[in-house]
């Protein structure tokens, strides 16, 4: 028997040495061509597996073991690598934090702590016991049990990629995996410090109170901190990333400094940032963009280089443990998977899809084994079944995700803005008219029309007017109006959304505006507002006031006081009338649409003049929060309301009285008396 392995351990030298090109004496050290390779496969490799319907996650795995220290050999798994890899995985676990929905989240509570202490529960039971029959000592087998129980998120861009992110089984996950590798890694801690004779009242003095101090901090303060960054230099596209990097890999080393694993910390960085960050945001996009496409694979191609499979062939026993190892991590895995989703009544898919997310061991459990060895808890037959379970899990995962989650159906997101004129039930494509004057002022602007535009798959159309006073128009004001347009271009290619600069000449700012909604067929126009009119106005009539009056497509009109992203909270005010109107629908939809992108918090502020009883009678929707505002609407906005707020009104038209600016006194009235509050005037023109 054993001078069979040593055959096969022969033969698997003999074929890596003979793939291996003859001119290299080593591992490749040169930067460029270890970089070279490194992108040749994040390229190649998941065309490839994709190419015979395997995830491409496996292929970047697969080849990591090829390319590392223990197949040919091209590679070292160095420190570089290892510093690119961990930050992969941060990556990779802050992705999941912050793609998590906190509605859902709360919503799912019951079901992700059921689920979370079950994942936790069993794999500890059946990997204790299966490593005390194996002969392993009390603490081993706990420890080596805590790593059946922890999970790493393998398989989530494959679920971001399918859609099913906001999914119930998707949620339940990740809820689930912050209780039980939270758990894992305290029972890890627990048994290190008990190999160590060290378990003492101090240490659970140190750890408990810091562990819930660290949680509080983090999903309190990093939103705070947040909010006043993007306020002070939310312009900056470059400064809003590299403040999201830092607050990911400030909060993780924080998780260190406290002994928890910086993959728990990068998780709660994530679900605490998420609120600032709108799922359709050019920024989102960077993140996963940066996330998906570099670091991540740089993990995955990591965990393959750990993968020895001579190692697996020289020892006997070695086989015994690996096989014992992935037979328990899979069954442990398993039954909280369909046990949890028979409670609830989850279909097959959606228990195949948790199964799927948890069953991959990489993280948690390097972390977990590597301690383990150096204390010299474990041995190396330990280590190599890790390995290998970590080899087929990591393979299993990402091919089951992907199986049953194409035939998850994703979950209906609320109704998609439909202010546009459409007698099809499906909401139309947006294309959304924007004039484009101010630098300093267009980017909220363009945020909330590629908001908008992205929901529909639609188009951007940026529009700067120089106007025409029968003289020649100066280089300057044509470079400064090129200038206008490209940054909106950049903004637009940064959300991968469509876009049609337009620049024009006319005799006036209003008719430009609604000539060229007629010209390329817009269906939204979106203004700036600075909030007030001036006597000039009032007597001739503003810009705004001509659109509001000419328009034959919705017009938003906007006055934002901060930048959109860091909205908490949107109100619609409302009175009888409004709710009767025929256009309600269209703006009630369009409010909850952006409070949903927006991750913010919606109600409606229903303002009523006569008795409550009388406003019990109003006809409200159905499953809303709303407020009832008696007196003086404007007074109580200032008291209720917010910087971090946005009131979304419903435009009164006045055509008849040319003196009155058409977006209605009470408008006005709201952002005099409110000027830190943000504003957006719907007007709907009558069919």
């Amino acid at each position: 028997m054993q001078q069979t392995w040593q055959t096969l351990t022969e033969i698997w030298s003999t074929v890596a040495e003979w793939l291996t090109p003859s001119v290299l004496t080593g591992p490749i050290t040169d930067p460029v061509p270890v970089f070279l390779i490194i992108i040749a496969i994040m390229l190649v490799a998941p065309l490839l597996f994709e190419r015979f319907r395997l995830p491409g996650i496996v292929g970047l795995i697969l080849a990591g073991v090829i390319v590392g220290p223990n197949g040919l050999g091209l590679l070292e798994r160095d420190s570089t690598i290892v510093l690119l890899g961990t930050v992969g995985l941060l990556f990779l676990m802050f992705m999941a934090g912050l793609e998590t929905s906190l509605d859902d989240l709360r919503y799912n509570a019951d079901k992700a702590v059921v689920f979370g202490l079950a994942t936790f529960a069993v794999p500890m039971i059946i990997g204790t016991a299966a490593m005390l029959l194996l002969n392993y000592s009390l603490l081993a087998s706990i420890l080596v049990a805590s790593c059946f129980a922890s999970h790493t998120l393998l398989a989530l861009p494959i679920a971001t990629k399918l859609g099913i992110m906001r999914s119930q089984a998707v949620t339940v996950t990740l809820g689930g995996t912050l209780i039980t590798n939270v758990l894992a890694l305290l029972v890890l801690a627990v048994v290190v410090k008990a190999h160590q004779g060290d378990l003492t009242l101090g240490f659970w003095l140190f750890l408990i109170p810091s562990l819930v101090i660290y949680t509080v901090a983090t999903l309190w303060g990093v939103p705070k901190v947040g909010r006043w960054f993007f306020r002070q230099f939310g312009h900056d596209e470059g400064a809003e990333f590299t403040f999201v990097v830092a607050s990911l890999l400030v909060v993780s080393y924080a998780a260190e400094l406290i002994d928890i694993e910086p993959i728990i910390g990068a998780f709660l960085a994530g679900i605490a940032i998420t609120q600032l960050i709108p799922q359709l945001s050019p920024l989102m996009n960077r993140i996963q963009f940066i996330g998906n496409t570099l670091f991540i694979p740089f993990f995955l191609i990591s965990v393959g280089m750990l993968v020895n499979p001579a190692v697996l062939l020289q020892e006997p026993r070695s086989l015994l443990v690996s096989g014992v190892m992935v037979v328990v991590a899979i069954v442990a895995k398993w039954l909280p998977a369909v046990g949890t989703g028979k409670l609830f009544r989850f279909d097959h898919s959606s228990n195949m899809v948790v199964f799927g997310l948890s069953v991959a061991q990489a993280a948690s459990t390097l972390a977990a084994i590597t301690v383990a060895y150096k204390i010299e808890l474990v041995d190396q037959l330990t280590v190599n079944g890790t390995i290998a379970m970590i080899l087929v899990t990591c393979i299993a995962s990402p091919w089951i995700t992907q199986r049953w989650g194409q035939t998850l159906q994703p979950k209906p997101v609320d109704a998609k803005p439909a202010l546009a004129n459409s007698t099809s039930s499906t909401p139309p494509r947006y294309r959304i008219l924007v004039p484009v004057a101010n630098p300093n002022t267009e980017d909220n602007l363009l945020q909330l029309a590629l908001l908008l535009a992205k929901t529909t798959e639609g188009t951007l159309l940026p529009l700067h007017i120089l106007l025409d006073h029968a003289g020649s128009i100066s280089a300057e004001a044509k470079t400064r109006q090129e200038q206008l347009l490209a940054a909106a271009e950049t903004v637009a290619h940064a959300a991968v959304t469509d876009v049609e600069p337009i620049g024009r000449i006319d005799e006036s700012i209003d008719k430009g505006i609604l000539r060229t909604a007629q010209e390329r067929n817009a269906n939204l126009i979106i203004c700036g507002w600075k909030g007030y009119s001036t006597y000039r106005d009032n007597f001739f009539g503003s810009a705004i006031d001509n659109v509001l009056r000419r328009a034959v497509v919705p017009v938003l009109v906007t006055r934002f006081t901060h930048p959109i992203k860091t909205t908490q909270r949107v109100f619609l005010a409302v009175d009888e009338a409004n709710l009767m109107a025929a256009s309600f629908p269209q703006v009630l939809n369009l409010a909850k649409s952006l409070a949903v992108e927006l991750k913010a918090s919606f109600c409606l502020l229903h303002g009523i003049a006569g008795s409550r009883r009388a406003a019990k009678r109003a006809i409200l929707p159905e499953g809303i929060p709303a407020q009832l505002v008696r007196g003086h609407f404007p007074s109580y906005v200032a008291r209720t309301l917010t910087a971090d707020d946005l009131l979304v009104l419903m435009a009164k038209n006045h055509a008849d009285f040319l003196s009155l600016p058409s977006l209605g006194i009470g408008s006005e009235t709201i952002a005099h008396q409110n000027p830190n509050l943000s504003l957006i005037v719907v007007h709907i023109p009558p069919t």
